[in-house]
């Protein structure tokens, strides 16, 4: 079932094409808030939902367990790298996941199989970043 495309969806959906990387739905309401849209935390949750279900957002979740979402910029199913830093996001190829994770399924006699693979690290930037902090100790 569609959800209807009501003003506040769209103006979840320019949010978050708006937001560097994946961000949560409480981060994306605060910026709401800021414009004073008037826009409540539950219609964030639900825009963001029916976005990621429709294949229009992306969504994972973070190590520390919460659901981030940012504008889908590739159709279809992809992996993503993440930067903990800064929120960097690179949509990657993995062929080799996809390989392993259907002969994986097909081992233990399952089908239909379908996973999520996402690779969080710091990026280039953000670990010479941190090399130049630590040689200014």
């Amino acid at each position: 079932m569609a959800q209807r495309n009501t003003w506040q969806r769209e103006r979840v959906r320019e949010a978050l094409a708006d937001a560097r990387g994946f961000v949560s739905a409480q981060t994306l309401h605060a910026t709401l808030r800021k414009e004073n849209t008037g826009i409540g935390l539950a219609t964030v949750y639900r825009a963001l939902a029916g976005l990621a279900s429709q294949g229009d957002a992306d969504s994972l979740q973070s190590p520390e367990g919460e659901n981030l979402f940012r504008a889908c910029v590739s159709p279809g199913h992809h992996h993503h790298l993440i930067c903990r830093n800064c929120g960097l996001t690179v949509e990657i190829e993995a062929s080799d996941v996809e390989q392993w994770a259907h002969a994986t399924a097909a081992t233990h006699g399952f089908t239909q199989a379908e996973h999520i693979v996402d690779i969080f690290g710091l990026c280039a930037a953000c670990t010479q970043l941190r090399a130049n902090e630590r040689v200014g100790q």
